[in-house]
């Protein structure tokens, strides 16, 4: 038995030919473009031996008779019992004009084609976007009932299924599957579509939060889920039946699950949080037609719903399914499958075959460059205090990506040395002396920079001056938080200043500002450094704020204790846990990567949410851990301090990360 099939290398369309080539007497053409053809050896690969039954025809869906040349039309002429017209648009992202083309045009070429060679029968693969949006319940006879069809997807498939029931006068089945999802047994899938567009929710639930954490969500409308296995069955299955001719069958699960339900199912494969009260959506139907359209056009609404959107991988329209009117009587595809096993399994059994294949293969993020090769490969990027610690550790790195690395100090004898070690593996640097502290010397850096480089892409504002000394024994040095301030705050802001301009040009750039755990910790006897930090923390959320949509990213590090020069006069730290240089310029690699708007360890967040619910309790544990540990001896303008007690190391080890 002959058969011809159209979309043969889709998702459906090669396993519909795989499903076919088991009966052994069947040869199956199938429909392929010129440019396509080296395609033709991976089908082989799915197919096995019997790819030797396979016949590729070249030919074009959007061109009259599918563009299948004489010579083939000649020879398929009276050979083809069964024509399978699967290819198609089924992608609710895609161009109405694309949609038009292919799902409708295409259709009708197909018919044409089916005519040409006087098929057998013409299998035409609808979708249950037929209905639209219907109210209630659509019925495998029902057609024109049709209702809301003003989405291209849905509109199309109406137009395309009414092109064949029309214009086709060889013998016709139509099949509606649901939305068609992976396949039950192995969880393969081709592209996110359908429910998967709400994995990335499901997944950022799970990695925020324990999956014992009760979850507020949605109720919403049914929404039909079938394993792309059973579709093909059934449509081998009633394909191969007698007397079935010029009538339709819905695919779709006879028992679908409502919103709420199926995101709970493929929260419990993932291990995420579920949902365990959930509201009606349908509740918000009281509120007014114009206050919503008034909403919908509302510019900051439709931005943050966008940005929302675009961080999930969502497109706009999925949410229109989220109070899915339509439930779909299937009975007559019943019938044609009672006595054999051809069934919808529950989603139960195969959610977690699902969920593995997605996070396995599909998840977006595992398409993104995530190295720093990617992120800086000859772009320039400007570090200060880039002589040593954290600053030369973060330079070197930048430096092995292939980055243009302008790396800013006072002294530049120590900069030679780190160029040196830049060269040695293989990168180059560009030494720049300048006093951060200094306005004058922060501008004269800055026009330098952009005479030589056009501007940078990437400022890191590393340089800082820290003082470990109690506010009661500053009262006389006021000049330690002026010091502090002019460098930390003033200058990383000069540089900032001056660099902006070249970004807003460019639409692009990033501002990764060094701060502190201090800030979060709200650390004793560093109120002028903590002080100066909290200022540059505090201009980078306005900036945020304000170049959100400038595509300049601000990014600022709550940097926990390191093991650099600045902490030498502190003996404590000698004996307490800290992050070596290297580790500390791995956030900094992380921030330039990912690009998140605050990197802060666990520690630091959780003492900042502690001072928000329970601020005179924390300042009791803090003034503990002030009166615990001494002044430095620099601070006391004495001798060394004396060696830490048991009590100090153990309180610095359980609070790791905190500067005390």
């Amino acid at each position: 038995m002959n058969y011809f099939v159209t979309g043969a290398s889709g998702f459906i369309g090669r396993r519909l030919v795989e499903k076919l080539l088991q009966y052994p007497d069947a040869t199956v053409y199938y429909l392929i473009l010129e440019r396509e053809l080296p395609m033709v050896a991976m089908l082989g690969q799915r197919w096995g031996e019997a790819t030797a039954r396979t016949v590729p025809i070249i030919g074009d869906l959007t061109q009259p008779c599918l563009g299948v040349a004489d010579t083939d039309l000649a020879r398929l002429k009276g050979n083809i019992r069964h024509l399978f017209h699967l290819a198609a648009i089924y992608d609710l992202k895609a161009s109405a004009e694309t949609q038009e083309k292919i799902n409708v045009q295409g259709t009708r070429n197909a018919v044409t084609f089916a005519e040409a060679i006087e098929a057998g029968c013409f299998h035409q693969t609808s979708s249950i976007a037929a209905a639209g949006l219907y109210e209630g319940v659509f019925r495998e006879d029902m057609f024109e009932e049709a209702e809301e069809l003003e989405n291209p997807y849905y509109r199309t498939k109406h137009e395309s299924e009414g092109i064949v029931r029309r214009e086709c006068s060889r013998p016709w089945r139509i099949y509606r599957p649901g939305a068609v999802v992976g396949d039950s047994r192995t969880g393969e899938m081709d592209k996110i579509d359908g429910p998967y567009y709400f994995f990335k929710l499901i997944q950022k639930m799970r990695n925020l939060l324990p999956p014992w954490m009760p979850m507020i969500g949605i109720e919403g409308g049914r929404l039909n889920l079938v394993p792309v296995n059973f579709i093909v069955d059934a449509m081998n299955h009633i394909a191969h039946l007698d007397g079935l001719d010029g009538q339709c069958f819905h695919l779709v699960d006879p028992t679908p699950h409502r919103i709420g339900d199926i995101l709970n199912i493929f929260a419990r494969a993932a291990h995420a949080p579920e949902m365990s009260l959930r509201v009606n959506a349908l509740m918000f139907a009281f509120i007014p037609q114009v206050i919503r359209t008034g909403l919908a056009h509302f510019k900051p609404a439709r931005r943050m719903r966008d940005q929302i959107l675009k961080d999930l991988g969502m497109p706009a329209d999925v949410m229109r399914f989220v109070n899915y009117p339509t439930r779909f009587d299937c009975r007559e595809t019943l019938k044609a499958l009672k006595g054999t096993d051809i069934a919808v399994p529950p989603l139960e059994s195969y959610a977690c075959k699902l969920w593995d294949y997605w996070e396995r293969h599909l998840d977006p993020e595992l398409f993104i460059d995530r190295s720093l090769t990617g992120s800086v490969k000859n772009k320039v990027v400007l570090i200060t205090g880039a002589s040593a610690g954290i600053g030369k550790a973060a330079a070197i790195k930048i430096a092995d990506a292939g980055a243009k690395i302008l790396i800013v100090a006072r002294t530049q004898d120590k900069l030679l040395d780190v160029r040196q070690e830049i060269e040695a593996n293989g990168g180059s640097a560009f030494i720049y002396t300048a006093d951060i502290a200094d306005l004058a010397s922060c501008d004269a850096l800055v026009q330098r920079v952009i005479e030589d480089h056009g501007g940078v892409d990437i400022l890191i504002n590393n340089a800082g001056r820290s003082i470990r000394r109690a506010i009661e024994n500053s009262l006389d040095r006021f000049h330690d938080y002026e010091r502090t301030m002019q460098l930390n705050y003033f200058g990383a802001l000069r540089l900032i200043m001056g660099f902006i301009p070249g970004m807003l040009k460019k639409k692009r750039g990033h501002v990764i500002n060094i701060s502190s755990i201090g800030v979060l910790s709200n650390a004793p006897r560093f109120s002028a450094y903590v002080s100066s930090k909290a200022a540059l923390d505090a201009f980078s959320r306005c900036a945020v704020a304000e170049f959100s949509d400038s595509g300049i990213e601000f990014t600022t590090i709550n940097m926990p204790l390191v093991r650099t020069e600045m902490i030498a006069p502190t003996r404590i730290y000698e004996h307490v846990p800290m992050l070596s240089p290297e580790e500390a310029a791995d956030l900094i690699v992380q921030a330039i990567i990912y690009k998140p708007e605050r990197i802060a360890t666990r520690t630091g967040i959780f003492a900042q949410v502690l001072h928000a619910v329970a601020p005179k309790l924390y300042a009791v544990v803090m003034n503990t851990a002030f009166r615990l540990f001494p002044e430095s001896s620099a601070a006391k303008s004495q001798g060394d301090n004396p060696e830490p007690s048991l009590e100090q190391i153990s309180f610095a080890q359980f609070t790791r990360g905190i500067y005390w």
